[in-house]
């Protein structure tokens, strides 16, 4: 963890808020952090690093996960992190890197936004080829049908998944399409295990795509790169090829947005 710009530690030192301040600091590094890690984070006793985090919580500035009772960033750490990043031109970053990925791939590529449930398509750059996949710019689909959304549902909690689906049965949109959410749960296993998401006509009929996520440093805000091709431009021979590529344009990315 990367300490302020200060140049000392201020004359009179609150050390309560200091340690709150770490703790919120932690919140936007981890996926999640349990009572006794933060505690030993901080060096305090667990009934200490407990107070602390009932008060995040109180604020709306961390919230425990219900099956896990693991702590995560709540929706005011998350608000101001996208009031942040909502003055990124977070296309104009992303967009020379996803150029030069499509053409050393010569596909089309995607950077999508995990946004509850669904996934929306924040840039895009088409492949050279006259066959290609079509620009999925300003659309929304449902995550789970996407690798671009699977790959993202993948960093969720358990507790995080079933807010999102509730019920079992989950919206086909072709019928490759993950149906529920059981096969949906096996799916996030596989994508956890091989760190990228696949898709071969779960979202279009003649289509495959590979994704990675993005790295980024704000809290909630999760993004995935995917490169998209006719289904039959794309074999598992050549998954680890495009994978590397994209976890390459992807860090890139995820450096560009800070």
């Amino acid at each position: 963890m990367q300490k302020g710009d200060e140049a000392s530690v201020p004359q009179y030192p609150i050390e309560s808020v200091d340690k709150a301040l770490r703790l919120l600091l932690l919140l936007g590094e981890q996926p999640e952090i349990r009572l006794s890690e933060a505690a030993k984070f901080l060096g305090v006793a667990t009934s200490t690093a407990h107070r602390l985090l009932a008060m995040l919580q109180y604020r709306g500035f961390a919230r425990q996960d219900p099956v896990s009772k693991a702590y995560l960033p709540g929706p005011a750490l998350t608000g101001v992190a996208f009031a942040i990043f909502g003055r990124i031109d977070i296309p104009g970053a992303a967009t020379p890197i996803m150029r030069t990925l499509s053409e050393g791939l010569r596909e089309s590529v995607h950077l999508g936004l995990l946004d509850g449930a669904t996934v929306r398509f924040v840039a895009a750059v088409e492949g050279p080829t006259a066959v290609r996949v079509a620009s999925r710019l300003g659309r929304i689909m449902p995550a789970h049908c996407t690798s671009t959304g699977k790959v993202m549902l993948a960093e969720l909690t358990e507790g995080e998944l079933v807010q999102l689906y509730p019920e079992e049965d989950l919206q086909r949109v072709t019928p490759h399409s993950i149906g529920s959410r059981r096969e949906l749960e096996l799916e996030l296993l596989r994508i956890r295990k091989q760190g990228y998401a696949v898709n071969r006509e779960e979202s279009e009929e003649g289509v495959a795509s590979l994704a990675v996520t993005v790295p980024t440093r704000a809290p909630g805000l999760r993004l995935a790169l995917n490169a998209a091709a006719p289904v039959h431009r794309v074999s598992a021979s050549q998954y680890a090829e495009i994978t590397h590529a994209l976890h390459e344009a992807a860090r890139h990315i995820g450096d560009q947005l800070g």
